[in-house]
């Protein structure tokens, strides 16, 4: 490179510069120091008497296989879930796209223990599911289905499954549809030209879905906490029992760098087979792919296996044909097509109605949570509204959640535009510590943070909350932002150029205005983010600056009563209003 050149390569990492600079103090560094505290005794003498004392415990050792094999059942159903409506959002309309991904977002945007305590509701011995199965003569006495395994991968999938299905979108929109018809007109059949066309372009946004939904599960302790049992304890649920109860940080930090090294083994396997560039939406890398002996392994038996998978329903398709001979091809798709649409409307109900059910149980007039209620009452608003602590932690909520998401913005956006049209040296490197907390389970980052917190004097203060939950929320901001950039035709910015507009003038008056909806949706991953966030809360906010989420939590735990569906269904009717008005936004500047 240059020397002329260099000076206008350094300008563009000035974009990035003040989002690394953050990472780098509230995630690098806390992360850096809870390695140093495991390693660290009462003393502050060297010892590995805490990770001595994990590989000693053969506990330790199941519990890392429950939390793995939780993870991995879970991968497995979100994706084989997920991936139907993924492809059937990606070949519709652009109309009924976005009408369906408004149902789609809803369980998505509606917060972790809103949706936990609806399946506490849908799942009862009592409850709406047993009822039904009981009346329909499936089942003579209630089935088991909570406080168990199945009671936790059904709310682990529930929860997830929004997540992997828009992970798969963002590839999935880009693929080009004119290949498959082009497939089948050099002879390929249905099956063959799906597998062997459609699905390897749609690979690596399966893959991305895979890795994030593991890496989250891997995290995870509030469905496991309130929907399993015993045989469920996941090692989040142990790392926060040592920090909160036992104040054994060494012990804590040991687990959560165990849990953070097995995370990156998974991480750096997934890089080597498809790239990092894959987890924004991108393309392979050139690292990535068939490159090594893991890659060209993977890649023979992936090739053979999809051919397998090819044939197979091409045979399935020639059988039914020659039972019932088709009247013309297009008659053949549409009952392809409404197969697919009745299967992806039965998983859509599946997202939707834990966060409907909980709406009338919030009128009941009865002691207790069951459906349908027993009556309609307001007392559990009353009670709720006229509760100092309900309304103090809502409002922290909403302030913590709208300084996070300015925050994020500020960092996130000018990172964006860096990443997607400057050509600058080490852009997988920046983005590899920009994605770092997506792909850290949660549980260390909240670890790590409430350590470093703990030595500045930030537990339980807002400030701290804010910067915490900003960790979490500026790569959402800046996947988003970069996903609409690229689809943003540049040229507007030239002919804006040409005509004589400043840099700034083009940004403010051209760019921005294009890309608002874009900029909308980042800013509510941010603050949704933030407000659903417990994690983090639970551990920073030592409490004293209780947030929604952490007080829901607190009463979960003791007794679920009736005023935590009507705090639910506060939650429920401010997030939906949100994202009805961004999507009213977003046409709005559509049709300008």
């Amino acid at each position: 490179m240059s020397a002329r050149a260099q000076p206008g390569v350094w300008r563009h990492y000035l974009g990035v510069a003040p989002v690394v600079a953050f990472l780098a103090l509230l995630f690098l560094y806390p992360l850096g120091d809870m390695l140093w505290q495991s390693v660290l005794d009462q003393n502050d003498n060297l010892t590995s008497e805490h990770y001595r004392a994990v590989g000693a415990n053969p506990v330790w050792f199941r519990v890392m296989a429950i939390t793995f094999e939780i993870s991995a059942w879970t991968t497995g159903f979100c994706v084989v879930t997920a991936y139907p409506i993924a492809y059937l959002l990606a070949t519709s309309s652009e109309g009924t796209r976005n009408r369906m991904l408004i149902w789609v977002m809803l369980p998505f945007w509606t917060s972790f223990l809103v949706r936990t305590f609806s399946w506490i509701v849908l799942l009862a011995q009592r409850g709406p599911v047993n009822r039904l199965v009981q009346a329909l003569g499936l089942a003579d006495a209630p089935l088991a289905l909570i406080y168990n395994f199945t009671g936790t991968m059904i709310g682990m999938v529930h929860a997830l499954m929004p997540l992997a299905v828009l992970t798969m979108l963002s590839v999935m929109t880009n693929i080009d549809p004119r290949l498959r018809s082009a497939a089948t007109t050099l002879g390929a059949r249905g099956g063959e030209a799906f597998w062997r066309i459609y699905f390897p372009l749609s690979l690596p946004g399966v893959a991305a879905a895979a890795l994030m939904v593991f890496i989250t599960a891997l995290g995870f302790f509030i469905t496991p906490a309130l929907l399993g049992g015993r045989q469920q304890t996941m090692i989040s649920q142990v790392i926060i029992i040592q920090v909160s109860e036992l104040l054994n940080w060494g012990f804590a930090g040991a687990l959560s760098v165990v849990l953070l090294g097995a995370a990156l083994v998974i991480y750096l396997l997934y890089d080597r087979l498809l790239g990092l560039s894959t987890l924004a939406g991108g393309e392979r890398s050139a690292t990535g792919g068939t490159h090594g002996m893991i890659g060209r392994i993977g890649g023979v038996i992936g090739d053979a296996l999809l051919a397998a998978l090819g044939r197979i329903c091409d045979l399935v398709q020639q059988g039914w044909e020659a039972i019932s001979p088709p009247r013309g091809d297009r008659p053949r798709r549409r009952v392809a097509r409404g197969v697919l649409w009745v299967c992806v409307l039965l998983l859509i109900g599946f997202l939707v109605l834990p966060a409907l059910i909980v709406v009338p149980v919030s009128f009941t007039a009865g002691q207790f949570v069951n459906f349908p209620p027993e009556g309609f009452s307001l007392r559990w608003y009353e009670t709720y509204l006229g509760t100092p602590a309900w309304i103090e932690a809502t409002f922290r909520s909403f302030i913590v959640a709208a300084l996070t998401g300015a925050l994020a913005m500020a960092l996130g956006v000018p990172a964006a535009f860096m990443l997607t049209r400057a050509r600058v040296p080490g852009r997988a490197a920046l983005l590899a510590l920009i994605l770092s907390p997506l792909i850290i389970p949660r549980i260390v980052v909240a670890v790590a943070i409430y350590i470093f917190y703990a030595r500045i004097g930030l537990v339980g203060t807002t400030a701290g909350l804010v910067l915490g939950h900003a960790v979490l929320a500026v790569p959402y901001v800046i996947v988003t932002t970069m996903a609409v950039l690229k689809t943003y035709d540049e040229r507007l910015d030239q002919a804006a150029a040409s005509l004589g507009a400043t840099r700034w003038r083009t940004l403010v008056h051209v760019t921005f205005p294009l890309i608002r909806s874009g900029l909308i949706a980042a800013f509510l991953f941010a603050f949704v983010t933030s407000f659903d966030e417990l994690t983090i809360s639970l551990f920073v906010s030592g409490g004293l600056v209780s947030t929604l989420p952490r007080q829901m939590w607190n009463d979960m735990l003791l007794q679920v009563n009736p005023t935590l569906a009507a705090a639910s269904t506060v939650m429920l009717v401010l997030i939906t209003t949100m994202i009805l008005a961004a999507e009213a936004l977003r046409r709005r500047g559509a049709a300008r």
